[in-house]
């Protein structure tokens, strides 16, 4: 396994990683309409853009088959006091799972973080997703709740957070 940071040529395999950890992660949570609707081409779009703009730090979790994980950051999109990094996404093919590429993901992306000056991280997450235990196992701690309306549902979201995301840094061995 290697990750690294993505790079444009990459988009269209992340977007499919989306869509696919969408289509496991996702039944019976988010309407089924919405999840049908989802399409490769509009994630590798907005990947696209957000890796050649810079607007998020990416990274590719790869083997050789090719890529099966991607994790992004940066500047909180949803803010919550006392936090100045966010994950904003990390997701891995339902095949991949389990196997410490997660784990990888998360602390390469917080090692990165904490080299740009960012001292702590969040992240949102559905509370009927699975991975808010990934989070707790990784030491994060709630750190606020909202809703968010995704396919004319409104869905309650909890956040956790790492008040020092050098606990997550890949230098914490």
């Amino acid at each position: 396994m290697n990750v690294r940071r993505a790079e444009s040529e990459d988009a269209e395999a992340i977007a499919q990683v989306h869509l696919a950890s969408w289509k496991t992660t996702y039944p019976g949570v988010i309407p089924q309409e919405y999840i049908d609707s989802l399409r490769v081409e509009d994630g590798t779009t907005r990947w696209k853009t957000r890796i050649e703009e810079q607007a998020a730090t990416v990274l590719v979790s790869q083997d050789e088959a090719g890529i099966f994980g991607f994790a992004a950051g940066g500047k909180p999109l949803h803010p919550v006091e006392g936090y100045d990094a966010e994950l904003y996404a990390i997701y891995l093919l339902e095949s991949h799972q389990g196997r410490g590429a997660g784990r990888e993901l998360v602390r390469m992306l917080a090692d990165i973080l904490a080299q740009q000056g960012f001292r702590t991280m969040l992240v949102w997450a559905l509370t009927e997703n699975s991975a808010c235990g990934f989070y707790q196992r990784l030491g994060g701690v709630l750190a606020g709740e909202q809703t968010i309306e995704i396919g004319g549902k409104v869905l309650p979201e909890v956040a956790f957070g790492w008040q020092d995301i050098r606990q997550l840094s890949r230098k914490e061995d």
